[in-house]
Parts: C-alpha cells; sequence; structure tokens
C-alpha cells in the first residue's frame, strides 16, 4: 500500500510540475508586440447572427455577431458626447453583463459598445481557452478600438481592467480618457488576489492545477456569487452561473512579473474604481494602482467585484459618468 501511494504522489508531482513547465512555456514565449503584428481573429467573415435592432424611447439597442465577435451597441436618440465608449468584460463574463450599464449611459447621452472576446458570451471559440492569453485577447481589443473611427474612451472590468492596461502599455497612450473597475492591480494579480483566494476558496488552486483552466475558480453557484457579487445583486447566484463562460489559467499567471510590468508616467486620464466588499481584488491594491499611475480613484460602499451587477449599479454608473464629463468637458 505504501508503495502505491508513493508513486501515486510520484505521479500527481511529476504532472503539476509538468503544468507548471508547460505554463511557462507558453508564456515565456508571447511577445506581446509580435502578436500584435499578427491578424488574431480567424473566424470566418460575414454575419453570423443577424443583426437584430430594439428602438426604445430614449435609445437604440443593435446586437449582432459578426467576423466571429459579438457586439452590443446602444446609440442614444439625444447624443450628448461625441467620444464614444468602449466596454470590455472580465474573465468568464461577455458583453452580456454590460447591458444596464449601457442602457443608462444611453440615458445620459453616451454611444457605447461592448463585445465579447473569442469564447466568450456569444463570440465563438476561436482558440481553445486553456492556450489564450492577455497578448491575444489584445489583437482583438485594438482591433475593436480601430474599427469604431474615433478613439474610445475604454472601460475594462477585471480581466479588461487588465487589458486596458495592456493597452496603453503596448498600443497606445493617447485615449481620451480610461476607466479600470475592480480591474487587475497593476502590478502583480497573484500576489494581490492569492491571499484573499486561500482565505475563502483553498481548493480553487488545485484544482484548476487540474484542469488547466480556470472554470474551477467559479465551479458552483455559491462559490461564484460569494466571489463575484453581494447578496442584494440582480442576479441569483444561479442566473449568475448560468451566464458564466470558461477562462484560460494563462491570464492568472501572465499578468505578473516576470511577464508584465505596468507602464509608467501613463498620460491618458484614468479612473480606477473599486468596491469596497469585492472579494478577489484587494482594496490596497487597487489604491496602490491609481497611486502608480496618477490616477483618480473611487470606491463604491457594499459593492463586490461585479460592480455591473450589484444592486448599487446606478450610483457607480453615475459617478464614473460624472467624471468622464469632467475630464471630457473640453471634447469637440
Amino acid at each position: 500500500m505504501k508503495k502505491i501511494i508513493k508513486t501515486l504522489l510520484g505521479i500527481l508531482t511529476g504532472y503539476v510540475i509538468a503544468q507548471q513547465l508547460w505554463i511557462l512555456w507558453q508564456l515565456l514565449k508571447n511577445e506581446p508586440r509580435q502578436t500584435l503584428l499578427e491578424r488574431a481573429n480567424k473566424a470566418p467573415k460575414g454575419v453570423s447572427l443577424r443583426g437584430t435592432t430594439r428602438r426604445f424611447k430614449e435609445y437604440t439597442i443593435r446586437h449582432a455577431i459578426e467576423d466571429g465577435i459579438e457586439r452590443v451597441s446602444y446609440l442614444p436618440e439625444t447624443p450628448r458626447h461625441a467620444t464614444p465608449l468602449l466596454l470590455l468584460h472580465g474573465m468568464w463574463h461577455g458583453a452580456w453583463c454590460w447591458e444596464r450599464w449601457q442602457a443608462r449611459l444611453a440615458e445620459l447621452g453616451w454611444e457605447s459598445h461592448a463585445f465579447s472576446l473569442p469564447g466568450h458570451g456569444a463570440s465563438p471559440v476561436q482558440r481553445p481557452i486553456h492556450l489564450c492569453t492577455l497578448d491575444y485577447y489584445l489583437n482583438f481589443l485594438r482591433d475593436e478600438v480601430a474599427r469604431l473611427g474615433r478613439k474610445p474612451v475604454l472601460i475594462g472590468h477585471s480581466m479588461g481592467g487588465a487589458l486596458v492596461q495592456w493597452y496603453l502599455r503596448y498600443v497606445g497612450d493617447d485615449l481620451p480618457a480610461v476607466v479600470l473597475l475592480t480591474p487587475m492591480v497593476a502590478h502583480s494579480v497573484l500576489a494581490d488576489g492569492v491571499p484573499l483566494l486561500l482565505k475563502r476558496d483553498p481548493a480553487v488552486f488545485p484544482l484548476m492545477l487540474l484542469t488547466w483552466d480556470a472554470s474551477p475558480f467559479v465551479r458552483t453557484p455559491d462559490i461564484a456569487a460569494a466571489k463575484l457579487i453581494g447578496p442584494r445583486a440582480l442576479l441569483s447566484p444561479e442566473e449568475l452561473h448560468a451566464r458564466l463562460g470558461p477562462e484560460s489559467m494563462l491570464v492568472l499567471f501572465q499578468h505578473n512579473p516576470p511577464f508584465w510590468y505596468p507602464p509608467e508616467n501613463v498620460q491618458t486620464p484614468m479612473l480606477v474604481v473599486a468596491g469596497e466588499e469585492d472579494a478577489v481584488i484587494s482594496l490596497q491594491g487597487l489604491q496602490r494602482t491609481a497611486a502608480h499611475y496618477q490616477a483618480d480613484f473611487l470606491s463604491i460602499e457594499e459593492a463586490g467585484h461585479d460592480l455591473m451587477l450589484e444592486h448599487n449599479w446606478r450610483e457607480s454608473v453615475e459617478r464614473v459618468h460624472a467624471w468622464l464629463e469632467g475630464v471630457l468637458s473640453n471634447e469637440q
């Protein structure tokens, strides 16, 4: 029996070591600037979901899947701002998570566009999720910015907030403004998040090592809800869990040294928004992130990680709106 146990432990240890070496190799061979020179979107050209249009008193909603990317646009009947907003979701989410924010922003006169990264929301998978990296996703964000014609304000949540930081470093520090909502922190998401996760869900990292992806992070409705939303959120744990998808584990490792260092002396106006009850990103980590970027900082009381889905979502979006109006007061 002891011999069998030793053999099994040896196999398990070898498996974990092999996986870590594989992750290290995947990240070491990625060069973001090289990735940006390549065409990441391999989806067939054309519309796979014929665009649907819904008209309301104050705005029109357009929803389509074109060239492999799901896009949801809210167009106000009375635009009050020339600069569009581009919204980017976080891990496991899709464009669907912005619905209430987009509706309220349209009522306030903002044109906004949300899109789903490949394998998220209604965007079909183009690369196996476990092989997706931040530089791969960055290619799609760069393309979405370019297709708008006018440089947008980028609003990124969680992993989307990390991708906004990657955009500023690798694509261009030339945007009208950016808003980071409970983002992966500037320097090391693991150093910030691991202590929080070990207290709340000590099994998550062993499970991710066994599955080779980040799906165990949200493996049940109760576990997902405990990490992402508060008890008064707009969705029940079951409703939230039903809408979440798989995610790459590589992105959690990649937003850390030596694979990532935040840009210095960022010129783009920035707002960092924290949820005071966020279970996966620390308030102190986001305060340090804001200090690094010399950004404005906003903390939302009684809000968890998914600010867009919390009971006080309206307070969050209207405070972001007020900040944007101040920063873009001279837009033309």
